[in-house]
């Protein structure tokens, strides 16, 4: 019995040496990441450059930049600004941690140029990720570092604000210059604005006339492609020193229209993909077909045109003659063995209609026929009286009729009240929708003081920049808006100089600036109930 107690106790005492031992080797390894202090917010010190910043006739191949603390390279595909564009340059460390970051050198560099690496806001400590901002190593192949600037500013032609990370370049505008050199080669000096600056500088350039140019270079490529890209640009050349600030506008050109190869979707459908303005392109079918056909174009979509045709075609293919204006193409559509397409339906409207709005359906396919007598519109158990909008190139069949606050509506489209291009009725249709009363929604009046570039078109554009309403003005009186949705909203002015009855943007390669758009300065918070009067001050107003 007393062997029996002593072996207990040694087993106790070994079992208690190892839970110190165990609770010791844990707070020794919980010291490497000790909590609380101070959170570190000094960015890393620059200490040194091998060649120096600065350094003047520069033969090598690397440079090193040397900090006071271990770095790493944040984003720096965005941040860092390379002016002269470079396209053959490492920079590390890629990943992890450093002392130094170091630029390896694989391009030939021009002769008697003066060269800017602007690492933005992507040298960050390793712990805290502090930004060293906006350190810039400079050196030059000649004897000197070229030391003028060109600055300016940037605005949005329609936006109310720019984009983030747009590039500002210059081009020489020496004997070899051309307007085309935007699309296929690099300019001579580049900055850009990063993600918060609308203002921009281009730094140690030299004495010299430049072409003055913004892109929204959504590749990185340093040239500008007009289907992704923005542009801005000065129209005439620049001449450094000159001590002038510059405002450039960017926007996007009207793409040039284009049409992809058509496809064979359904029976009696062809697709056609289009890029730019579809509003004049016209297609029309080349190939001698036995039968009699009906056709019809239609727009589903705003970057697809449908070509309807009946009856069927027995042929392989079809031939097509694509016209607008400064376009032309002839296209080949293969024809497959393809079902008819079902008509379908669906409210645009929604749950509640705005007062003195028409209701909306949807079809799939275009309606060439209505019955109103199948059709009927109860409203407190009474007929109301209505009337149609059939728009066949997008799909939509609008009922108009006198709305009242607070009421219920019920739309009912019996058998065979609407009947689609290709000969399909409709099944028994019903939708419901109410209206709120008008002191849910809101007004806003606006008057022009010192107008004198009629006509305008003044759009009220949500947060998004999308258009909710719209009014075409050719004449002073009041502007107003009626029944629109509590909600934040921008006012702003087109002055439709060819009097087309919509925005035109700038176009490059012709010089043309875009259409002069003007914002109200202020948001307008709009309430349920609220009229506001206000009065829109264009004098002296700039660009």
């Amino acid at each position: 019995m007393h062997l029996k107690t002593s072996t207990v106790k040694v087993c106790i005492r070994y079992a208690a040496s190892f839970c110190i031992l165990a609770l010791l080797l844990v707070n020794c390894a919980k010291r490497g990441s000790p909590k609380g202090g101070p959170v570190d917010s000094i960015p890393p010190v620059f200490v040194k450059a091998t060649p120096p910043n600065f350094t003047t006739n520069f033969e090598e191949d690397e440079i090193r930049i040397y900090f006071d603390e271990y770095i790493k390279l944040k984003d720096y595909q965005k941040q860092l600004i390379v002016s002269p564009p470079l396209s053959n340059t490492l920079i590390s460390p890629q990943s992890g941690a450093s002392k130094y970051l170091s630029i390896d050198i694989k391009d030939t560099l021009q002769p008697n140029t003066t060269y800017v690496f602007n690492f933005g806001q992507s040298i960050v400590d390793n712990n805290e990720e502090n930004p060293y901002a906006y350190f810039k190593y400079i050196m030059s192949t000649g004897d000197y570092i070229d030391s003028l600037t060109v600055k300016g500013q940037l605005v949005d032609a329609l936006e109310r604000t720019p984009d983030s990370f747009v590039s500002v370049v210059l081009y020489e505008a020496d004997s070899s210059y051309t307007d085309s050199i935007v699309y296929k080669e690099s300019p001579r000096y580049v900055t850009n604005t990063l993600d918060s600056l609308t203002s921009f500088e281009i730094s140690n350039i030299k004495e010299g006339r430049y072409k003055l140019v913004a892109i929204k270079d959504e590749d990185g490529n340093f040239t500008f492609q007009p289907k992704r890209d923005k542009i801005g640009f000065y129209e005439s050349f620049i001449t450094v020193p000159k001590d002038t600030t510059y405002t450039l506008k960017l926007f996007s050109e009207q793409v040039a229209v284009n049409v992809s190869r058509p496809k064979h979707v359904n029976e009696g459908r062809i697709n056609f993909g289009v890029q730019g303005s579809s509003d004049s392109l016209e297609i029309n079918l080349l190939s001698e077909v036995k039968q009699e056909l009906e056709t019809l174009l239609t727009q589903p979509k705003e970057d697809t045109l449908s070509f309807l045709y009946k009856p069927a075609i027995a042929a392989d293919s079809l031939v097509f003659a694509l016209s607008a204006p400064n376009y032309k193409d002839t296209v080949v559509a293969k024809l497959r063995n393809l079902k008819k397409d079902s008509l379908r339906f669906k409210s645009l409207t929604g749950t509640f209609l705005v007062l003195d709005e028409a209701f909306k359906i949807g079809s799939n396919i275009p309606l060439v026929a209505i019955d109103t007598s199948k059709i009927d519109i109860i409203a407190d158990s009474l007929s109301v009286p209505f009337a149609i909008e059939n728009n066949q190139r997008a799909g939509e069949l609008s009922l108009q009729f006198d709305t009242a606050e607070n009421t219920k509506y019920e739309m009912t489209l019996l058998p065979e009240a609407v009947t689609d291009f290709f000969g399909n009725v409709n099944d028994t249709l019903t939708y419901t929708t109410k209206t709120k009363e008008f002191a849910d929604y809101g007004d806003i009046e606006l008057r022009l003081n010192n107008a004198n570039a009629y006509p305008y078109l003044v759009e009220l554009v949500n947060e998004k920049g999308e258009v909710k309403e719209s009014i075409y003005v050719e004449e002073e009186g009041p502007i107003v808006f009626n029944t629109l949705r509590p909600s934040t909203y921008y006012i702003r002015l087109i002055e439709d100089a060819n009097k087309n009855r919509r925005y035109d943007a700038g176009n490059f390669l012709l010089q043309r600036q875009p259409e002069r758009v003007i914002y109200y300065p202020e948001a307008i918070e709009l309430n349920a109930g609220w009229l506001p009067k206000l009065l829109f001050e264009l004098k002296d107003r700039l660009d």
